[in-house]
């Protein structure tokens, strides 16, 4: 009875060992040698760990960003990251976000294999942001146990299966056709950058016709990037609260440029242990979901991370990160001249959204649209997490909330609809996503849902 109790209280409400099992339930599926079960299991285990630690790197320093700014510039300032508020909402919604997690895997893979949505989202640590935000905003609309992980499942797998096939054209353009979709929360801003990118310029004027100089490609190295990125913002902010409220209020003492700089690097260090940590829990997690889905399903059409396209158009990828970039700094000046809450342009989201976006816009646009698309996407990368921070409950409060497109707009759409009409909105959005689901299996003609080299 003791055992019992301690599995069912100890091992099944602990998120770290509930990744560990799951993973080895489905290696054992998939008939994996000993070796494999074992790593398969402890690596799970030790990156929800490791996702621990690095959240003490990010918490302790956002602090006294946040209060810098409030200081100085007498506003509050927040942080975009998706690894960061993850990594702070698992105090509160650990287990409810593993739970919705895997039932958002397994609903997905459900749908790849009866319906025409045959993609299967395989960018693991998005769907573990997304499940972390649905049990967030759900959580706030009354649901609880066992329906609040269902509803958040259903939610994260559905919108796993769409997601890829609402912009596939223009993933076509981007890939010539060969044959991936696009698996990543930042999707809608990618679509909505190739779409403006059609209407502003011309797809021949490719930025890939441009040269870049060498000495300008350490910015693709994110930790370095956000570190740099970061030393500049907590610098400024350190100048303009003081060196007397920095050494007497947070410093304790040490030098306000030296404590700035250390915070700053301390920042980009916690992200990117955070960012470890979820890759080692889902490398091992993905790919028994992932073999279980091979088995199951003929003709998925795997969706993959936005950065796999980063070789099709090298060129844009910059582009789109310094115009995204320069959108979000603009987009920070409007909120802070609103009064609004201050939103500053996160490296991590602005880097690898803002160069997918100038992926898609140069894909239908050229430079032009490279540069307006990814300008425009970084603008709503500062409103969007701005209006999501009253709808996330509790961890809205932090320094820090989801960066990234996708998690704005469906975030925003839930809160809203559950501030107005309670939990019959949301079973309102369900019945939507389902008409969307099944309709296309009664229609005979080709969709690139079916197949996305057959109609583009």
């Amino acid at each position: 009875m003791n055992f019992l109790r301690i599995i069912a209280n100890d091992i099944l409400t602990s998120p770290a060992f509930l990744l560990g099992l799951m993973s080895l339930v489905g290696l054992l599926a998939l008939r994996k040698p000993f070796n494999k079960l074992i790593t398969g299991t402890l690596k799970p285990i030790l990156g929800y760990i490791m996702l621990g630690a690095g959240a003490s790197f990010i918490v302790s320093n956002l602090d006294p960003l946040g209060k810098m700014i409030e200081k100085g510039f007498g506003i509050t300032g927040v942080v975009p990251n998706n690894e960061a508020i993850t990594s702070i909402a698992q105090n509160l919604l650990g287990k409810e976000t593993m739970f919705i997690l895997v039932t958002g895997l397994l609903i997905n893979i459900l749908i790849a294999r009866v319906t025409k949505f045959k993609y299967i989202f395989l960018t693991g640590h998005h769907s573990f942001f997304m499940a972390c935000m649905f049990s967030a905003v759900l959580s706030t609309s009354g649901l609880k146990g066992g329906m609040l992980v269902l509803v958040g499942g259903f939610l994260l797998g559905a919108w796993s299966a769409i997601s890829p096939s609402i912009g596939q054209k223009y993933t076509d353009l981007v890939t010539d056709d060969d044959g991936i979709a696009l698996g990543h929360f930042g999707s809608l801003g990618y679509y909505l950058s190739a779409f403006i990118g059609s209407k502003v310029g011309n797809k021949e004027d490719s930025t890939e016709d441009i040269v870049i100089p060498e000495k300008v490609n350490f910015l693709r190295d994110s930790t370095i990037s956000t570190a740099i990125t970061m030393i500049v913002f907590y610098l400024i902010a350190a100048i303009a609260a003081g060196p007397e409220y920095i050494q007497t209020n947070l410093s304790n003492g040490t030098n306000y440029i030296v404590f700035s700089l250390t915070s700053a690097l301390s920042f980009a260090v916690g992200v990117t242990i955070v960012y470890n940590g979820v890759r080692m829990i889902l490398s091992e997690l993905i790919p028994a979901f992932q073999g279980v889905s091979q088995k199951l399903i003929p003709n998925a059409i795997p969706a993959v991370d936005c950065a796999v396209f980063f070789t099709y158009a090298p060129n844009a990828v910059l582009i789109g990160f310094i115009s995204s970039f320069i959108g979000g700094v603009i987009g920070m000046l409007i909120l802070g001249a609103t009064g609004a809450v201050l939103i500053i342009p996160g490296l991590v989201p602005h880097f690898f959204c803002g160069a997918t976006a100038g992926i898609y816009g140069n894909a239908t646009g050229g430079k032009k649209g490279a540069i307006v698309g990814a300008f425009i996407n970084g603008l709503l990368l500062a409103f969007l997490p701005a209006a999501l921070l009253p709808v996330l409950g509790s961890i809205g409060f932090q320094n820090t909330t989801f960066g990234d497109f996708d998690f704005g707009v469906l975030g925003i759409l839930i809160g809203k609809t559950v501030e107005n009409f309670g939990e019959i909105g949301i079973y309102a959005i369900i019945a939507i996503l389902l008409v969307i689901l099944i309709v296309p299996n009664f229609i005979k003609t080709k969709t690139h849902v079916i197949n996305a080299k057959d109609e583009y």
